[in-house]
């Protein structure tokens, strides 16, 4: 199983970026946080040339219940998504919360994952 799960899209980036998290409020999930690489390492005055942005998404209601059964997986915590240009194409992914919580061995934990990441990949596939 790949760890990650990834689509392509033609869009420009700062349209996928955006096409992307109004999906994501269409599923339930809201971004709690964002990092522009190409500003960070502009601002320690470093010149990166492709875009590379960091979301971190949650559905509440979700992180909530998972946490209540293990709170260790809070090291999972938030839902990690990238998005970013390489050779001129526009990219979108996750690392599989199933890949993830997998480790942890806990059958309701995996369950909650699955939904999590069966939600997250609508949304990937829908902002395309």
């Amino acid at each position: 199983m790949d760890l990650k799960y990834e689509v392509k899209t033609n869009k420009p980036f700062e349209t996928a970026v955006e096409d992307f998290k109004k999906t994501l409020s269409n599923n339930s999930f809201g971004v709690l946080w964002e990092l522009d690489f190409k500003d960070k390492l502009a601002e320690k005055g470093l010149d990166f040339q492709g875009h590379f942005k960091v979301l971190e998404v949650c559905n509440p209601k979700q992180a909530k219940e998972v946490l209540e059964l293990q709170v260790e997986v809070g090291y999972f915590l938030p839902c990690k998504v990238v998005v970013y240009e390489k050779e001129k194409s526009v990219y979108m992914g996750m690392m599989r919360p199933t890949s993830l919580i997998g480790m942890m061995e806990h059958e309701q934990l995996l369950s909650v994952a699955q939904q999590v990441e069966s939600v997250l990949k609508k949304a990937l596939d829908e902002a395309i």
